[in-house]
């Protein structure tokens, strides 16, 4: 049996994906980087609970994320990771 901080942060990155609004912005993230700006609009909430969303998503390793001037534009730190997610929910 893994010890209980693996589990702990097993546990932490489920999580992350146990949000509906986390994983629109996965499937979002699918085609490409996004701006936050972009994900905001697309997302149609406040830029701080965007900006929650995205930092969790962030924590547990499903985004990679670059500055450029003001503008914070984020990715999938791993393509599989929705096709990972797909396969998930169809075997449930």
């Amino acid at each position: 049996m893994p010890a209980d901080d693996v589990l702990y942060g097993n546990a932490d990155v489920i999580k992350a994906i146990a949000d509906p609004t986390r994983l629109k912005i996965l499937h979002l993230l699918k085609h490409g980087e996004l701006c936050v700006c972009e994900i905001i609009t697309v997302m149609e909430k406040p830029q701080p609970t965007v900006s929650h969303h995205l930092n969790i998503l962030k924590k547990a390793g499903f985004l990679k994320w670059r500055k450029e001037g003001v503008w914070v534009h984020y990715s999938l730190s791993n393509l599989k990771i929705i096709d990972m997610l797909n396969e998930l929910l169809e075997n449930r």
